[in-house]
């Protein structure tokens, strides 16, 4: 059976180190803690857990620090995890079992990674990541921000899902002043740290300084595909936002020139053609999303509901409008499979339900 050193980096994380800790201390062989100045409670929290806890001086580089971790590991595999990171019961079995038949040829173990759920719990954003890797030095994390270790070598993927469990806001300035800072010292960003850098400015809505950027990443001849994609979504909603809508659309379309279509694109322009009462289209692009396959190991973020549950729902919509009720609430019941306790959902069925009973009622007796 393999062995695992767990090597986390933290800071300031008392409330939640002994959530993550509990729920994967007793699967793996060897606990490493880094704190990059912690003033709170962190080493104290931790110290029940291991004695293997290091120091590392901050330098605005998560890959610095994840290395550092790293090289303090002594078993076969490194694993990391962040400290609001937990690995759930329904994972634990399937974790261990992995753990004792794992081919010792391995050299990464990708695995999900749920950073967003509904209100059932249900995941609605997640995606692969790396999280066993081969304890050698020729693995190495890079990457200031949205640090990564570009996967090679024997790669497997295993369903079992790490979920990323956030309590609090957290600094929302602390990438985009990385990135600035970078910029400012005259360094020129590679293509993925661009993307990244574009997504920040979306994220802090500064829409206008976001297109630029991620038009240069489109443009780039280097970039990986996925990521392109995904940027022709987030580009698209900086033109909306900005009420250029026709150039929002064409961004979105623009999406199918790097591959074939990908759900999440074909709801956000079935959407177009819905806001614009364009029912026909709409339907098209919902329908294509809800015959498209669906691929997690592209390593692209996927959200699950644009492959059911999303175009159902907007189909519901799309034919209610066209004056189809039977249709309209067939979808809507399909959309209900997907999820039994939706707002939407139940509160579409109380409308086609009075709908009906309205429409009974006006009937003419025999």
């Amino acid at each position: 059976m393999i062995t695992i050193s767990l090597c986390m980096i933290v800071k300031n994380e008392e409330k939640v180190l002994s959530r993550c800790l509990d729920s994967i201390k007793d699967l793996v062989d060897e606990i490493i803690i880094v704190d990059t100045g912690s003033t709170d409670r962190t080493l104290e929290t931790a110290s029940p857990y291991t004695d293997k806890i290091y120091s590392y001086k901050w330098t605005d580089d998560f890959s610095s620090a994840r290395n550092y971790s790293f090289s303090k590991a002594s078993m076969d595999y490194c694993m990391w995890m962040d400290a609001d990171d937990v690995l759930e019961e329904s994972s634990r079995g399937k974790f261990l079992r992995l753990k004792e038949s794992l081919s010792p040829d391995a050299d990464m173990v990708m695995m999900k990674y749920h950073t967003s759920f509904d209100e059932a719990g249900n995941p609605v954003f997640s995606y692969y990541r790396e999280r066993w890797i081969r304890n050698d030095s020729k693995y190495c994390w890079v990457g200031e921000v949205h640090e990564v270790i570009p996967p090679e070598g024997n790669i497997k993927y295993s369903d079992i899902a790490v979920c990323h469990k956030k309590t609090g806001p957290g600094d929302p300035d602390r990438n985009l002043k990385i990135y600035q800072k970078m910029l400012a010292e005259g360094r020129e960003l590679e293509p993925r740290q661009c993307y990244y850098y574009a997504r920040e400015l979306y994220y802090h809505k500064l829409y206008q300084d976001a297109i630029p950027v991620f038009e240069q990443f489109l443009d780039s001849p280097n970039g990986w595909i996925e990521n392109k994609i995904e940027t022709c979504a987030l580009c698209a909603d900086c033109y909306y936002k900005l009420e250029r809508e026709d150039t929002a659309l064409l961004t979105l379309l623009r999406s199918l020139s790097f591959d074939m279509p990908r759900a999440e694109l074909c709801c956000d322009i079935g959407k177009h053609f819905l806001q614009h009462e364009n029912y026909k289209n709409a339907i098209y692009w919902y329908e294509t999303a809800l015959h498209t396959r669906r691929n997690d190991q592209s390593g692209g973020f996927i959200l699950p509901d644009c492959y059911d549950y999303i175009p159902l729902l907007q189909l519901c919509v799309c034919y209610d409008k066209l004056g189809d009720l039977e249709k309209a609430r067939e979808y809507n019941e399909k959309a209900g499979l997907c999820k039994p306790c939706s707002k939407a959902y139940l509160y579409n069925r109380q409308y086609f339900d009075s709908r009906l009973r309205a429409e009974h009622a006006e009937q003419p007796p025999l």
